[in-house]
Order: C-alpha cells, then structure tokens, then sequence
C-alpha cells in the first residue's frame, strides 16, 4: 500500500520516523485468517539483547462499515492490546526491556474478530547490544569528565564511555589511544554556554594536553591547581568573566615557555620588583634626586632620538596619518607589563600603510562586493588573511562602524569567519578576516572557476551543518544576540578541508545602498531571493529572518539552483520546491550532478528542515537550534549509508522476506 499524502507525527514523538518511510506499508490482500502478518529473525548468539521499533499508519480513508483493528503477538503470546492505526499520523509501539535467551525471535499481527480489514505494517526496527570487548577508559578521566559533564548541565552526546568505541567517542574530546587503558588528552569547550567558577575536576585529568574554555560565561578567580596538570600545553580562557591575578604558578609556566596560555585580564607586576621598607628607609636624601632626574634625561634622550628616526623613516605625506605604527589594545601603557608572556592577541587595529604592505598594494585580489574589494595578504607571522576595504559610501557612520568592527573581533566560534583587526586612518576602513582558501559555497554550487568538482550530498550536508552552529551562536551564544540579516551562499565560506564559516555577520546594520533594498526611514538589509517576506513587509527583522535565509540556502544546496532563475515568472525556489515535494519523488527535487548518490532519508529530513524554515509566517519556523538538530540527524543517517550501514527506510537497506513481506531493519545501536 502507499500513498502520496503525508504522514505527521505528533508533537512529542520519541522516533521522528520520516514521513517517506510511512506512506507505504505492507499488508494481505484480504481478511484469511486470525493471523495475517508474521515475521520474525535468527539471533547470532542466544545471549544477544534485542529491542525493537514498530511504525503503523493507516493509508485508506475507511468508511463507516470498515475497521482495521489488530494486537502484536510474541511468540505466540499478546504482547501489545488491539488498536486502529490513524489515518495519516504516525503510531509507534516499542520495546522498553528486551527480547534474549531464544535462537529465534517471532512476531506476529493478529487481526481482532471484529476487524474486517488485515493488519498492515509501514515500518519495522531492530538494534541489538553491542558488546564492547575493548579496554575501556581510564577510571580516573571518566570521573573528572563526568563531573565536569554534571557541574555545566553538558547536553552533548556526553553518553556511554567518553573515548571507546573510537567511533563513539564524545563531541570535542580527543583521547590517546595509544595509552593502556585510553586517556582524554584534549578537552574543547570554546563557546558552550559553561556559566560558574572554574571546576577543580580539570586538574583531575593529568595528561591533559589542550583546555579550551574561550567564550562562555565563567567568572571568579582563575584557580591554580590548573598548574598541576603538567602535560597541559595550551589553556584558552579568554571571552570569559574572571576576576582577580592571573596565578603566579601560570604565570611562570607561560613565561618559561611550557603553557601557551590565552587570557584577557590584566597581569598585575609582581610585588617582588618592589622595594622592600627597610631598603627606603636607608636611601640618602642627594641619591634619591640622582635617581629621580637621571632617568628622566635619559627618558628624554631616547624620545627625541625615536621621534627623529621616524621622521627620517616616514615619508612626508604620512606624517599627518593618525598613527605611526599598529596600535595593539591588549599591549596598552596599563598592561605593558604582560608582554612577555605567550598570551594571544586577539584583536588589532591596522594602519592602512600596514595594509599597503601585507596585501602588497592590493594587488591579488579576491573578489568585490557591496562592502568594497577584497584582497589576499599575508601578516607578518605568515598568516594569510583576507583585507576588505570598505567603500565609504557603504557605510552610514564611522563611529558606529568602529564601535562594531571593535565588538565584532571579540566573537569567535569554529563556525564564524574570524576578525582579526579593522582599520580606521583618515578616510579609509577596512575589515581584515582569516582567509579562507577555498571560497564561498555559492562558487562550488554555481561550478566557478577553478572549482574542479561537484560537492556531494555527504558535503553538502556537512557543511550545512557547521553553517547552521555559526549561525545557531550568533543567535543563542552572543549577548546580545547578533542577527546575520544577509545569510546566503556566498557568505559562507571554506576552509582547506570543506569546514564552513559564516562571514560578513553583525556589520550589515551599518551599511547601506549597495545591492541592498531600502524603503523610506527603515533599512532592510538582504539579498533578493533570500530575504524574509514577511519581514520585508512588516519592516521588523529578528532571528526567524535569518532562519528563512538559511532555508533558501538550504534549497539551493539540494537543488543546486539559485534561489531565482531568470524566465517567465521568476518563480521563486521556495514555490518550486514545494511543487515537488508534493509530488513526492524526492529525485525530482535533488541536483541532478549528485546522480543519485545519497541516503533518501537525509535528504528528506534537510528538505523538511528547508520547507519549514521558509514558512511565510515567522512563528511556524524552527530556531536555528532545532535547525542544528535535524541537520545532525541528516548528517549521521548520509554518513551511516556512505559507511554501507543500513539505515531503516532508505534504498541502502538490508531486507529480509518473511511470508511475502520484505521487512527493513535498522543498523545496530550503541
């Protein structure tokens, strides 16, 4: 049986089944007997634990003499009542212990007497225990990362052991595997929403190598024992609320070059370079002036000498530029006394002569855009960045825009373009980014040149993903939250391994005009095709405007076209989507470069997600975080099909018949 409605699924529904998977269902021709339907399957080993999944939904419309009614039988035995599945909504019966101890494990679908329709089946899944004969993590790490796990309210997949099976092990640790038992060498919590002190379990996990816990809201002192952990290397604090000194025990660790230690709280001298009383009080009043006016000649010496270098050094017409040099706000005169320690700067204001230089005069350039030309430079360390000179008619006050460029260079996620400094010296603005190698989706989507071959849908998955976090903290993870107001293929970019970024965020509320729309006293930023109509029409922009955003981004990346093709109509990617989608042939819908390639499931779930997160009305779409969620799901079942695990309901299945009825199961569970 099957039909081309949906199926839905009620608001708390445990297993989310996809409605493709619960529009066909197998079924007997006709009422024969009490028994219709029976199926069952071998069990490797005797002891093995098994639990299972099953999916009804009714595919006729009945009429009033008509009744499909029928219990599940166990062996033999009921083991759940009678019911009527209901017309076009998911129904799941599962089981909560499980099935052990038989070589063969029997179900069966036993239409009830008054029933005068057979049972029917739409979907079936089985996952057994795995039993993990593998050495398991050190005791000692899996109860300081548990305690960690219980002191932050961690709603990761933070389950099971944290480091075995290697395949399982938890989001952002990584572990040595070489060690016996396996030890966690890395933790990285950068932005995770971690709010409170410090916890002393840290320093329970003494091969700890890495610690980040940038950008989240700790606050209190910074404690010392993270000094004992002797194997740390690098310990990220900064973005956080601590009060107080830095420890002199990581302080010491960093300036004798054994910690990399990252931090934005000042370093207060050390009270050892101060004189003691007793030596003052020994200091004859004629060696107290000696000391007093000595140094101040000297002091005025070497000013007059630097400022008569740079005068030879500085062409004429540069003299009157705001600064001379790049002008470093963590290495202020308040906190010079930091300077020696391996601290990472982590924003810069450049000069634009400093600019000329790191992009050799502009020459190489990336791109242009409504903001200004982009051009490839290179710091003085090496590092390749991407310089963005703004045009000035873009932006709508200095001011504004250098009190954004300064707050911007303080949000940092793996998923968002960093900002590495600004510039501001006389007319010109700028905007210096990482750089990113690859470029932007839309080039990979569009087939630019130099962009040797398709994305698969496993990539293009991946990098949604990733796209949607960017996006997802920029919304939950800023205070105050940041709307994007411009999201669209060509602001987000890749890296070297096809990581996705988000770029161009936060600065769009200072610009105007520029391939933008405008309506009278109210700007409203974005990009034809991807903005929001309602907030277009209501001229309120908010979260769920970048939500529809990322929809049609979404879109495109399924159907590998822009959000509008020239020709009669200018349909809309939304409208043309959804005309298919209606027809259900999910083959229809899907880039056709892709040629086939893909678990049928994981595209259904990023075309649901898609489709409703362009709803026309703001309410009925997802928050970016539901939106990383159902990505996540899409991810996981497009890498179980690539890794030729069967996934229940897609075309890579394992099938089994029983009695004429092919019966899908999914892959073993955890």
């Amino acid at each position: 049986m099957s039909t081309s409605f949906t199926v839905d699924e009620h608001q708390y529904d445990h297993f989310e089944a996809p409605s493709a998977v619960l529009q066909t269902a197998a079924t007997q021709a006709k009422l024969v007997n009490s028994t219709e339907i029976a199926f069952s399957w071998n069990a490797a080993n005797v002891s093995d634990e098994y639990f299972t999944v099953f999916y009804f939904s009714e595919l006729e419309v009945l009429t009033e003499k008509q009744l499909r009614m029928f219990s599940i039988y166990y062996g033999g035995n009921p083991w759940f009542r009678p019911f009527s599945p209901p017309y076009l909504f998911s129904f799941y019966v599962y089981s909560i212990g499980f099935f052990s101890g038989y070589p063969r494990h029997n179900f069966s679908l036993h239409a009830t007497e008054n029933s005068t329709l057979p049972p029917l089946m739409n979907a079936r899944e089985i996952y057994t225990r795995m039993q993990l004969q593998e050495v398991m993590t050190d005791l000692s790490d899996v109860d300081a990362i548990r305690a960690i796990k219980g002191s932050y309210k961690l709603k990761k997949n933070w389950m099971g052991d944290p480091c075995k099976p290697d395949k399982y092990a938890w989001d952002n640790l990584q572990c040595n595997y070489n060690a016996n038992p396996p030890r966690i060498t890395t933790v990285n919590l950068s932005s995770s929403g971690l709010v409170g002190e410090i916890s002393s379990s840290f320093s329970k996990l003494q091969i700890l190598n890495y610690l980040d816990l940038s950008y989240n809201n700790l606050s209190g002192a910074i404690p010392e024992i993270l000094a004992t952990i002797s194997s740390l290397q690098v310990l990220n604090l900064t973005g956080n609320n601590f009060t107080g000194d830095i420890p002199d025990a990581l302080m010491r660790k960093a300036n004798s070059g054994l910690l990399i230690l990252r931090v934005d709280i000042k370093i207060n001298p050390s009270p050892n370079n101060e004189s003691s009383g007793s030596e003052k009080k020994h200091i004859s009043r004629p060696i107290i002036i000696i000391l007093a006016v000595v140094p101040a000649l000297l002091l005025l010496v070497v000013v007059a000498l630097v400022v008569l270098l740079l005068r030879r050094r500085t062409p004429a017409s540069d003299l009157s530029a705001p600064s001379l040099g790049p002008k470093d706000e963590t290495f202020s005169e308040e906190n010079m006394d930091r300077k020696d320690c391996q601290i990472q700067v982590e924003s810069r204001q450049f000069t634009y002569m400093q600019l000329l230089n790191i992009t050799k005069n502009f020459t190489r350039v990336l791109g242009r855009g409504g903001f200004g030309v982009v051009s490839h430079g290179y710091l003085e360390d090496g590092t390749a960045v991407a310089v963005k000179l703004c045009s000035r008619d873009f932006l709508q006050g200095t001011k504004q825009f250098l009190a954004e460029a300064k707050s911007l260079t303080k949000v940092h996620h793996k998923n968002l373009v960093s900002l590495v400094g600004y510039c501001k010296d006389g007319d010109y603005l700028a905007l210096v980014y990482e750089y990113m190698p690859l470029g932007s989706l839309q080039d990979h989507l569009r087939g630019k040149t130099g962009v040797a071959r398709t994305l698969s849908w496993r990539e293009r998955v991946q990098i949604a993903s990733e796209a949607a976090k960017g996006l997802d903290y920029l919304h939950n993870g800023c205070n105050p939250p940041i709307i994007h107001r411009d999201v669209k293929t060509s602001n987000i970019l890749l890296g070297e391994k096809l990581e996705a970024k988000i770029a161009d965020f936060g600065l769009s509320k200072v610009s105007g005009g520029i391939g933008y729309t405008q309506l009278p006293s109210v700007s409203i930023v974005g990009t034809p095709g991807y903005m929001d109509p309602e907030s277009y029409k209501s001229l309120n922009i908010d979260e769920k405007s970048d939500v529809y955003s990322f929809g049609v981004v979404l879109l495109e990346m399924i159907t590998g076209e822009p959000p509008i093709i020239p020709g009669p109509g200018n349909i809309h990617i939304v409208k043309r989507v959804a005309a298919k989608v209606a027809r259900g042939n999910i083959k229809d819908i899907t880039d056709a470069r892709l040629q086939g390639v893909y678990d049928t499931n994981s595209l259904w779930i990023a075309v649901d997600i898609a489709m409703r997160c362009t709803e026309l009305a703001s309410a009925k779409r997802p928050s970016m975080t539901e939106v990383v969620t159902q990505l996540a799901e899409s991810l996981a079942l497009e890498n179980a099909c690539r890794e030729n695990i069967s996934v229940a309901g897609t075309d890579t299945s394992q099938s089994v018949a029983f009695d004429n009825i092919s019966v899908s199961f999914a892959p073993s569970a955890r």
